[in-house]
């Protein structure tokens, strides 16, 4: 039985991106004020989500968003930065939660009781929330990148391996924001791992 009461959903965004940091975020519901059309961020068009992360601020009990720098990335890797983003993310509620419930197979170690649940994001309230704030900040992210790096893209993939984001990379090599410790990006640095050929000059 999961006490619903005071229980934080925590989720993550980003960790298959080429580039940028990896944001997670914890949410703790109010059970007493539904919020209709909660679901896994990914099921959302960006739209929606947008409207369901501003109705979440205002009517559940607690929140917070936190994320993991590339070099946090590149040091720790990926999945480590990803549960050191959770959490600070439960680190940073204002309230705290009796129990965390985690989207997939890994929690991040906390003093908290914490769960994982294989699937949450699209079966448990609090963690649809959490992804959902969890998305809308790194995709706010990832467009504020693309304001000073603008030839790569970011503001349409949002930093994930695309057929347009690869050939940015074969064409200008990897800027300050790409993750050294993924496979595409250590090719742009070393030309002679591309399969058809060293970047294109400008």
């Amino acid at each position: 039985m999961i006490d619903w009461e005071f229980m934080c959903g925590v989720d993550e965004a980003g960790r298959g991106p080429l580039a940028g940091p990896v944001y997670a975020a914890a949410v703790i519901l109010d059970p007493l004020s539904f919020i209709a059309g909660l679901n896994d961020s990914k099921q959302l068009p960006a739209e929606e989500r947008g409207a369901l992360a501003a109705e979440i601020k205002v009517r559940a009990i607690a929140w917070a968003v936190a994320s993991a720098t590339v070099e946090e990335i590149d040091t720790l890797n990926i999945l480590r930065a990803s549960l050191l983003a959770m959490r600070r993310a439960v680190e940073g509620l204002p309230s705290v939660p009796r129990e965390i419930l985690v989207d997939g197979l890994h929690c991040p170690v906390t003093a908290i009781p914490a769960r994982a649940i294989v699937g949450g994001d699209g079966s448990v309230a609090a963690i649809a929330a959490a992804s959902i704030l969890a998305k809308v900040a790194r995709d706010a992210e990832m467009l504020n990148m693309h304001e000073l790096h603008p030839r790569y893209g970011f503001d349409r993939h949002k930093g994930y391996s695309t057929p347009d984001h690869l050939e940015a990379l074969r064409r200008h090599g990897a800027c300050s924001e790409h993750r050294r410790s993924f496979a595409p990006v250590r090719a742009a640095l070393n030309p002679e791992l591309w399969p058809l050929g060293p970047p294109k000059k400008n």
